[in-house]
């Protein structure tokens, strides 16, 4: 195991029935790396980043998350499930946000923030509300503290989800398409919010449709396709020249 890997897989399988969504996958995760993952849909991208905080179960393989294992303990050469407070335990190093954006509509941005660190960390409600007013200052929304989600667009609601997730101080950010169910013009109000992660050393694994965000902002990008690694490498040769003709397909008319 690479001491430095956040993220290590290896040949790691996944199946839904007789769908064969992932077919091996090895790939790594430096500290302090953005890394895009893109592909068409279908090709077991989001199914990727819910298997590495054990939202899905891998079928074959091995996934580790800042070297260990994600929702096994190894014996010998054999493997123990976790049960749900360990696996629990473990994910609240691990940010995640998701196309929806998940907010708990009864409540105003400001306690969608606070709720985590208080009910699962047990913080005092102050510290979690200084915490949540910094970050929600963070993402440009300190003046909506007291908005609950229906009276924010949808761009505010994600950056308010982001800010969420960063409320636990995880070790790792997941953004699964975080932008596709925006309206475009909504669309750089986020990714300028990920941008500034991005340069302040988080650690991301990055779903995306935004090839310019891809190109510009991250370090390593795979390109799936029906389950497997097609291509990967540095975003400015490989979304720029690639070798494969399916990335040159899929790239093609997306890069502008």
């Amino acid at each position: 195991m690479t001491a430095t890997a956040m993220v290590k897989a290896e040949g790691v399988h996944k199946s839904f029935g007789a769908a064969h969504i992932l077919k091996g996958i090895d790939l790594e995760v430096a500290p302090r790396e953005v890394f895009c993952l893109i592909g068409p849909s279908g090709s077991g991208k989001s199914t990727f980043l819910r298997c590495i905080n054990h939202l899905e179960q891998i079928n074959a393989g091995r996934l580790y998350v800042d070297g260990e294992l994600v929702g096994y303990r190894q014996k010998g050469d054999k493997l123990y499930e976790l049960k749900d407070s360990e696996v629990a335990l473990k994910r609240r190093d691990i940010g995640m946000v998701f196309q929806r954006f998940n907010l708990f509509p009864h409540m105003t941005a400001i306690e969608n923030v606070m709720e985590a660190p208080v009910q699962v960390r047990r913080e005092s409600k102050a510290v979690a509300r200084a915490r949540a007013e910094r970050l929600l200052d963070r993402v440009g929304l300190g003046d909506k503290a007291k908005n609950y989600p229906s009276q924010l667009s949808g761009g505010q609601q994600q950056r308010v989800a982001i800010a969420r997730a960063l409320a636990m101080e995880p070790k790792l950010m997941l953004f699964d398409e975080p932008t596709s169910a925006l309206d475009p013009e909504l669309v750089g109000e986020v990714l300028k919010v990920m941008q500034k992660l991005a340069e302040e050393g988080r650690t991301m694994v990055v779903v995306t449709h935004e090839m310019g965000f891809a190109r510009n902002v991250s370090n390593h990008v795979i390109f799936l396709h029906q389950g497997k690694i097609e291509e990967e490498g540095n975003p400015q040769e490989i979304l720029v020249n690639p070798k494969s003709e399916r990335l040159g397909q899929f790239l093609s008319g997306r890069l502008k």
